[in-house]
């Protein structure tokens, strides 16, 4: 075990070891030491109202300043159109300050930039790190390759977060339980903003098709030899790191002699700490339409590369593709092929033949006033009370069914509470508050009338004040919520917790139940 006896950087030399005459070294390792912080948190205390006994204390962390803040930490500033950044969202919080959860979370939306995400932990895991000479937890909120879409700065705009931090309030006097005084409170934290220089790419060449990084190309032709008519693909496929969802299909130039159909893409890309990679597939479809030898020319694909700054083409090869003449009549199939500019309208005078077998009726000749009118009409009236009919029935089932479901609402509560307890034992935390958090957003679904997914925090306080609940158990339901909601960034107490929540869960319920009855 070390310890360090002075602050700067510090470098731990290998340890070298013989074995049969020949000298083996491990790494070395390089520690920074910063400044011991101080453990003192301030204290607060309120003096004593005249003629009665001294209120609480709060003892806390200083919630300002450099003790508690979001960062968006990119990997580059200075950067091309289209070229990847990897935007990291940090919160940095003092190791004395005790995070309970988070609300009213508003994450950057990075406008001016394509965005794909980086796939991370739901639950935030908090690690230590070093910012300006000072040690921190931190906690990843989100992770982001950035693809710049104009040219100038761009302003990652601020963003926002409550924070909920747990305070140890003073005990009055020496006899009180000393871990028995916390408190929650809210502090609301916002980020500075981050500006991004992007600079225009150089004048683009004719088969730039927006690709900004670095790729590759092949190519693979379905069949060289085939008869008229038949389909062939050619596949092309562009692999390798940068924007490619971004990249339009080349251009395929083919002879005047084939049907060329729109090209089907396929990405397959996938997003990491490194940035985007992976391929796009494109397909060309077309039909030969005469027989003989024609040649399938070469793509040429260009794309920007960002850290020579210059332009890189890549080729696919040539094809030769070999027709011979299908089976059936051939003029049938240079009809049924052609292309479709080749019929024009050359006058107006006279018009196009009719083909197949028209619908004729005798000049004069009107559909009102005939039988199938009236069919028509008194079949149109006879549905129309059948739909009112239908509506005012499906309207009385709706209201029955709210009825049933209010009355049912606390059995289905107590039903998903059970499974809640059934996930306990198991030591199934994220199945446990999930459960909690369904029982009791459907036991308020149904005693509100309130859709699930119109149901939410504001509304659902509205609705028990509504209902005359005591303003001691909205809290207490209110808690419930946050401390599941919490569960998901953060680890939860142990068995032991899980079964305290369980309990204040059946408890609160069973009052909800009373109250909202009375």
């Amino acid at each position: 075990i070390l310890r360090a006896k002075a602050e700067g950087s510090f470098e731990i030399r290998p340890a070298t070891i013989e074995i049969d005459g020949k000298v083996t070294e491990s790494n070395s390792l390089k520690i920074q030491v910063v400044p011991t912080q101080s453990q003192t948190q301030p204290q607060t205390q309120q003096s004593p109202a005249p003629g009665g006994e001294q209120k609480q204390g709060t003892q806390s962390a200083d919630l300002g300043g450099d003790n508690l803040f979001l960062r968006v930490e990119l990997s580059k500033t200075n950067v091309f159109r289209g070229e990847q950044i990897i935007a990291t969202v940090k919160l940095y919080a003092d190791p004395n300050i005790a995070i309970s959860g988070f609300d009213d979370v508003n994450l950057p939306s990075f406008e001016g930039f394509y965005t794909q995400d980086i796939e991370i932990p739901r639950q935030i895991n908090f690690s230590r790190e070093v910012y300006n000479n000072r040690i921190y937890q931190v906690g990843i909120l989100k992770k982001t390759v950035l693809f710049p879409q104009q040219n100038g700065t761009i302003t990652v705009n601020p963003f926002s977060m409550t924070l909920l931090i747990q305070q140890r309030v003073r005990p009055r006097s020496f006899f009180d339980d000393f871990f028995s005084g916390t408190q929650t409170v809210r502090s609301t934290i916002t980020s500075k903003p981050v500006s991004v220089n992007v600079k225009d790419l150089p004048s683009q060449p004719a088969n730039f098709y927006g690709g900004v990084g670095n790729f590759n190309i092949n190519s693979e032709l379905s069949n060289d030899n085939v008869t008229t008519n038949d389909a062939v693909t050619l596949k092309l496929t562009i692999n390798g790191t940068g924007n490619l969802r971004l990249i339009r299909s080349p251009e395929l130039s083919l002879p005047s002699d084939f049907e060329v159909y729109d090209p089907r893409t396929t990405d397959n890309v996938r997003a990491n700490d490194n940035g985007v990679s992976g391929s796009k597939t494109i397909e060309y479809l077309f039909q030969p339409r005469f027989e003989g030898d024609y040649t399938i020319p070469s793509i040429s694909f260009a794309f920007f590369d960002p850290s020579s700054g210059t332009y890189v083409t890549r080729s696919t090869p040539e094809y030769s593709l070999h027709v011979e003449k299908g089976t059936g009549d051939q003029t049938v199939s240079m009809m049924s092929a052609g292309r479709r500019e080749e019929l024009q309208l050359l006058g107006k005078d006279i018009r196009y033949i009719r083909q197949g077998n028209p619908m004729l009726r005798k000049i004069g000749t009107t559909f009102y006033g005939t039988p199938f009118f009236y069919s028509i009409y008194g079949g149109s009236t006879l549905l129309f009370i059948l739909l009112i009919l239908v509506y005012r029935k499906k309207a009385r089932e709706n209201a029955n069914v709210a009825l049933m479901r209010n009355k049912k609402a606390s059995r289905v509560a107590i039903k998903r509470l059970k499974e809640a307890a059934g996930f306990m034992k198991q030591n199934n935390d994220e199945a446990f508050h999930e459960s909690i958090l369904k029982s009791f957003w459907g036991y308020l679904s149904d005693k509100l009338g309130i859709p699930v997914a119109n149901l939410s925090r504001e509304s659902a306080l509205e609705g028990l004040q509504n209902r005359n609940v005591e303003e001691e158990l909205v809290s207490q339901f209110v808690e419930i919520i946050e401390q599941c909601e919490f569960a998901r960034f953060a680890p939860s107490g142990g068995s032991e917790a899980r079964h305290e929540l369980y309990k204040k869960a059946v408890e609160t319920m069973s009052r909800l139940e009373k109250q909202i009855k009375r």
